[in-house]
């Protein structure tokens, strides 16, 4: 069990795995200011970022769980940069039917709802590791604009327009599963960049130094069509952000 190779090579320098950048994820520990020891499941953690730069900056506690092995790996070790490998753990395993031991004070999935088959099920699951009076972190894309086509929406990475909803209606969302919305952070254009254009370098230094690997034509499909792909579509038609809820 574990990601396809692809994911790591593109994503091999990042230290977050979405548009994300590291000025918002602190900023917005500081907004939802979590008192110390306070447990938080982070659900496809991916490199562990949110975990463990909370527990140097905030004093929580918790456990990562995903399904990479390359990605738990640089987790571990951010955490020992860090000196907070005593107050995190992470787990490699499959995160949709993952529940935590004791109720958390902060139960997330940031960018990953794929775990719960949409919003709806990934509220459903964190709920399931909740303390009352917890917060859930739903990280998630919306649209910016309205799609000009299916081809703006495949370009998006997308089958269907109603994959993803605009930002009203994705709030309007939280709201009907019962949920306020006490804090969001949108990323922006330049968030965006930061991911994707970082994926192209990744990819050519992996494609100069594997160019007989059985992956090197795809990536290199890839690399070839990004940076239009990006520029014209996901650039001016994807939001981002993460949500914090509080059950009514």
């Amino acid at each position: 069990m574990d990601l396809p190779r692809s994911f790591t090579i593109r994503e091999s320098s990042h230290r977050l795995l979405n548009p994300f950048t590291s000025e918002r994820l602190a900023g917005l520990g500081q907004a939802i200011r979590p008192a110390p020891g306070t447990r938080l499941l982070d659900l496809a953690c991916g490199k562990g970022e949110l975990l463990c730069t909370w527990a140097r900056d905030h004093g929580v506690t918790g456990t990562g769980v995903d399904i990479s092995t390359v990605f738990l790996g640089d987790a571990r070790a951010r955490a020992v940069e860090l000196d907070v490998a005593d107050r995190v753990d992470f787990v490699h395993g499959d995160a949709s039917g993952y529940v935590a031991d004791e109720p958390v004070g902060i139960a997330a999935c940031v960018g990953a709802t794929w775990i719960g088959s949409g919003v709806p099920g990934t509220v459903e699951l964190l709920r399931r590791s909740l303390a009352p009076g917890g917060m859930m972190l739903i990280g998630e894309p919306y649209w910016r604009r309205e799609p000009e086509g299916e081809a703006t929406v495949n370009g998006c990475g997308f089958a269907r327009e109603e994959d993803l909803l605009p930002l009203p209606e994705l709030l309007a969302q939280f709201g009907g599963l019962g949920c306020d919305v006490v804090e969001m952070t949108l990323a922006d254009q330049d968030s965006w960049d930061r991911y994707v254009a970082a994926q192209w370098l990744n990819i050519r230094r992996w494609l100069d130094a594997h160019p007989d690997d059985e992956l090197a034509e795809e990536m290199r499909a890839e690399l070839t069509a990004g940076p239009v792909q990006h520029a014209r579509y996901q650039r001016e038609y994807l939001g981002w952000g993460v949500f914090v809820l509080m059950d009514r």
